[in-house]
């Protein structure tokens, strides 16, 4: 099906086609005809990199009411990157539409500044959860109006704690509104929230399979121990050249250490963790997205919400303790419809979780043997 099968706009279509967007993706056309033609809730369940943001941008957009200058649609997404990254694609998609106003705001960033934006005509916001709560407690922001609520990432919303602030925020929406959540796990914090604020009629909708993992993504291990980790994570890069990817560590140490080993080695390599300050994390961001460095180390709770393009792999360092994590850590390859590898080094103490992965992810991965 194409974008104009599934009832976008000829110019929404015109911006879509000059970012090299041409053919829905699977969330996209099981998504955009619902929203299009029928008011109330959803759940939807698909994997990160799936194109999510056109799902649920382009409804908004096309519904958008440009005599009303309030906020028609609210938009709250976990992260300061993913709330820039959505505001800035809604942009794109306009380009050749009437103006439609998006102001993003985000913890991270001066308040006086956001308040002083969100005085001027705003159909969309785009809102990480703690900032939003901040600007409604100073009355800053009206959203009572808003007919569209969109939770992005919801599960990485709850497991970042923000479920006092999104309660919150529904609490502060007086009358009905359409609820989209889109996830890509349903854990039992999800179940509750749908519960007690989305409709029990809500529609549901999965992207593919059980809607839970990417599946252009090639799901590999390396058994070794631990000693051997870092001679199997350099002939592993050695075999992919000169392509980019996310290594993923569990702990603020790991991570650490081994960007201290990476860069002792000479490796273009840079670093997200959760001690490091705003600026300096802005700074390995845009070295990584700039092409400047090939690698990026990563812990799990720094990692959310970024969105890189072209990544060929993810390496589980160590293997994640919550299959959440798994999941997520994944998403970041394999994005746009492209291929990639996910490759864990996995020692005797780590075959279990495997295991666990693999039953409760429905995957299989291909052993890969340390030559």
């Amino acid at each position: 099906m194409s974008f104009k099968d599934l009832g976008i706009s000829q110019n929404l279509i015109k911006g879509l086609e000059e970012m090299n967007i041409k053919e829905p993706t699977k969330i996209q056309t099981a998504v955009i005809p619902y929203l299009l033609n029928n008011s109330g809730d959803l759940v939807a369940q698909a994997q990160t990199g799936t194109g999510k943001t056109a799902a649920f941008g382009l409804p908004i957009l096309q519904r958008i009411n440009l005599k009303d200058d309030k906020i028609q649609a609210v938009i709250i997404a976990p992260t300061r990157e993913l709330c820039q990254q959505i505001a800035k694609q809604l942009f794109k998609f306009t380009k050749y539409s009437d103006k439609i106003f998006t102001e993003a705001v985000y913890g991270g960033a001066k308040i006086e500044g956001q308040i002083q934006a969100l005085r001027r005509p705003t159909h969309i916001l785009v809102a990480t959860p703690g900032r939003l709560t901040d600007l409604i407690r100073r009355k800053a922001v009206d959203i009572r109006q808003a007919n569209t609520v969109v939770l992005d990432e919801a599960d990485e919303m709850l497991s970042m704690g923000f479920k006092k602030d999104l309660e919150f925020i529904f609490q502060s929406m007086p009358h009905k509104k359409n609820i989209w959540l889109f996830s890509a796990t349903i854990p039992t914090d999800i179940k509750y929230l749908i519960k007690k604020y989305l409709d029990p009629h809500a529609h549901h909708i999965q992207a593919s399979g059980n809607g839970i993992v990417n599946e252009n993504i090639n799901h590999q291990y390396v058994p070794c121990d631990k000693d051997e980790k870092m001679a199997v994570l350099q002939y592993f890069l050695k075999t992919q050249k000169n392509e980019r990817g996310v290594i993923f560590c569990n702990t603020k140490v790991a991570a650490r250490a081994l960007y201290e080993q990476l860069s002792a080695r000479k490796q273009s390599v840079g670093i997200l963790e959760g001690d490091m300050h705003q600026k300096d994390r802005d700074k390995m961001l845009r070295a990584f997205k700039g092409n400047k460095s090939d690698l990026l180390i990563a812990t799990d709770v720094a990692a959310r919400g970024i969105d890189i393009a072209d990544l060929a792999f993810v390496v589980h360092y160590e293997i994640p303790r919550q299959i959440d994590y798994y999941i997520h850590r994944s998403g970041r390859t394999a994005r746009a419809g492209k291929q990639g590898i996910s490759m864990a080094l996995v020692t005797k103490n780590d075959l279990h979780q495997l295991q666990k992965i693999e039953t409760e992810l429905g995957i299989k991965m291909k052993k890969v043997p340390f030559a």
